[in-house]
């Protein structure tokens, strides 16, 4: 299966990555699990990998999925993190360029206390951001007067938000798409919405998935099959599990129709 979309730039951030850590793909492929000549193929985009893959490459290069999805800077590779330490993301003010017009939206907040003591002012403040541009994390505030006046109380809506269409998304080898659903770098957690082709399965191989953290599924439509351990739960719509993902793991569409479901992954911080 070749990849598609964001997909399609995934090999290239293994291969920067990976020679940025002065790894063959053989030694790589030992490190994570699989051969040689299937990392060789997922950098040149030739093929797509599996569920199992993908956490076996991300551990032992140690990088994010959010690097993987193309969220984190592309021109920067990112360092290797301590095992199962995952620092928070810290979004930085937007960037406005020479002649370019903020576009604001009015808010008002408590400012602070004038200087005879009177108690606090609330005043009208504008937060700003580019015209046509992403907003970030932190916005410039600008009082009544039009001065700045610090950081933003609260981030733009559309920093905690992540519109449907656009998502950014991983097609896997076994007809599973992963559809990224946190609108900011965050490589603490890994929230996704899997969608499940019929017949479809977490991996191709056939063999489990292990990796750190806590997990959580929830099944948002159709049948999904959940191999844990030596068990295995058929989940409906709107049934869901939690576990130590350190125990093998799989997940298989047995049916002919789509399903979909709700996967979070919370990474150990120490």
């Amino acid at each position: 299966m070749k990849p598609e979309g964001e997909s399609a730039g995934l090999g290239g951030r293994l291969r920067r990555v990976r020679a940025e850590r002065g790894l063959s793909l053989r030694e790589l492929g030992k490190l994570a699990g699989c051969s040689a000549s299937l990392i060789s193929q997922v950098e040149r985009g030739q093929t797509a990998p599996s569920a199992g893959v993908i956490y076996g490459i991300a551990n032992a290069l140690e990088i994010s999925l959010d690097y993987l999805f193309g969220v984190a800077d592309s021109e920067e590779i990112p360092a290797p993190a301590s095992r199962g330490a995952r620092a928070p993301h810290v979004a930085g003010p937007p960037h406005i360029g020479e002649g370019e017009t903020p576009r604001f939206v009015t808010a008002t907040a408590t400012i602070g206390a004038p200087a005879n003591g009177s108690g606090p002012t609330t005043r009208t403040v504008r937060i700003g951001a580019p015209e046509g541009r992403e907003k970030t994390g932190t916005s410039v505030l600008e009082a009544d007067g039009g001065a700045p006046t610090g950081p933003a109380l609260e981030p733009p809506a559309e920093t905690i938000v992540q519109r449907r269409g656009r998502r950014r998304t991983i097609d896997l080898a076994s007809g599973v798409r992963w559809e990224r659903l946190t609108p900011q770098q965050d490589a603490r957690v890994d929230f996704l919405e899997v969608v499940y082709a019929p017949y479809g399965r977490s991996t191709d191989t056939r063999c489990p998935i292990r990796h750190d953290g806590r997990e959580y599924q929830l099944v948002l439509m159709g049948t999904l099959h959940a191999d844990v351990g030596f068990e295995t739960y058929v989940l409906e719509a709107g049934d869901s599990l939690a576990f130590d993902p350190a125990t093998p793991h799989q997940y298989r569409n047995m049916t002919g129709e789509e399903v979909r479901a709700i996967s979070v992954v919370v990474h150990h911080s120490d």
